[in-house]
């Protein structure tokens, strides 16, 4: 496999930031140095083998982990790991490790996802599968996943639960999503158990660790974690809004892949619900059974609008935002807690 010679990885930058995390800036420009470094670092030898030098790579498959290191997010998930540690106590070392963790396992995820939705561009970017096929997504996912295992073996056992036990619900999450495809009879409650699993589990556990690292109460772990999740949910609920409305440009990534791949989300739910027979027939036959890229976008988005299931969604995510601040109220004023506020409200308000 060629890459193509005038890759520029140095030109790779993130797409977007999130204002709120000014508080932690330089905590998490540590944990990029630390997932670059991961990526990026030759490893050592095996254990066992005759030669103790460290293992070479060849330059292509360099060039593959560097794209992949560069091309960094708005790092959400870390920087509730280290916000959650703020309100707390003191960020340390085991901070920034768990928070590389955590970002790894979406970035693995992210590979993958792109592979399934046949997804064309992120964070701005083209995707690894579309400049370098299929196979280079799948296997650079499983790589990034193999050094998060490498990683977690040098953390304390209970910590490493908490990430592997998240791993396996997320993993979970998107099979009952895949398995639901073309279920036109998808309720909100099995959408919203479904996100849970696939994406707001990974916000709980970080917002959770962040706290038990910093020396938290059990109690006020757990507040950290139902923040988490509430406001992972709001996340996911904004962002699947944004793959029927947003713009390519600001989102940075490919859209409209969930009506290509007959995925309900809570807008076409709520639309559904609220037609009557025929019109619901017509909405399944001409937007979600049809084949991909036969259909009139601007014609969904406008019954969509008509029907308020957009604002329906955007009103759900904003619930979701109210029971995660709420879940903080114990929690001592501080700074910290005011960005915490302040990203849930960011995390469900994107695009609008």
């Amino acid at each position: 496999m060629q890459l193509p010679v005038h890759t520029d990885i140095s030109a790779y930058a993130s797409h977007g930031k999130v204002p709120t995390f000014r508080l932690i800036y330089d905590q998490l420009n540590r944990v990029s140095e630390l997932i670059n470094e991961q990526l990026t670092a030759p490893a050592p030898a095996c254990a066992g083998l005759k030669s103790a030098s460290r293992h070479r790579r060849t330059e292509n498959v360099s060039r593959l982990l560097e794209y992949v290191s560069r091309r960094s997010g708005k790092m959400v998930r870390p920087g509730l790991v280290l916000l959650a540690g703020s309100c707390c106590g003191k960020i340390n070392d085991e901070h920034i490790r768990v928070a590389a963790i955590i970002e790894m396992i979406h970035n693995a995820t992210l590979l993958h996802d792109d592979v399934i939705d046949e997804g064309q561009k992120r964070r701005g970017l083209p995707t690894i599968n579309s400049l370098w096929g299929n196979e280079s997504a799948v296997l650079l996912g499983d790589f990034v996943l193999s050094q998060v295992f490498k990683m977690c073996a040098e953390l304390q056992s209970h910590i490493a639960r908490v990430i592997a036990a998240a791993a396996a619900r997320l993993c979970e999450g998107e099979l009952k999503q895949i398995v639901q495809r073309q279920n036109w009879q998808l309720s909100e409650p099995e959408y919203i158990d479904a996100i849970t699993e696939k994406s707001a589990v990974l916000f709980s556990s970080a917002c959770y660790l962040g706290g038990i690292l910093a020396q938290a109460s059990e109690q006020q772990a757990r507040s950290l974690a139902e923040f988490g999740l509430n406001a992972g949910i709001a996340f996911q609920i904004t962002d699947d809004l944004l793959d029927i409305v947003g713009d390519e440009s600001k989102t940075g990534k490919t859209l409209g892949s969930d009506v290509d791949k007959h995925k309900l989300t809570l807008a076409v739910i709520h639309l559904l619900r609220a037609a009557n027979k025929k019109e619901k027939n017509m909405i399944i036959s001409s937007y979600l059974e049809r084949k991909e890229a036969q259909y009139d976008k601007g014609a969904l988005v406008e019954m969509l609008g008509r029907y308020d299931s957009l604002e329906y969604a955007r009103s759900r995510a904003q619930e979701f935002v109210t029971t995660a601040i709420r879940a903080l109220a114990d929690l001592k004023q501080s700074e910290a807690k005011d960005a915490l506020i302040e990203t849930s409200e960011f995390m469900a308000n994107r695009g609008s």
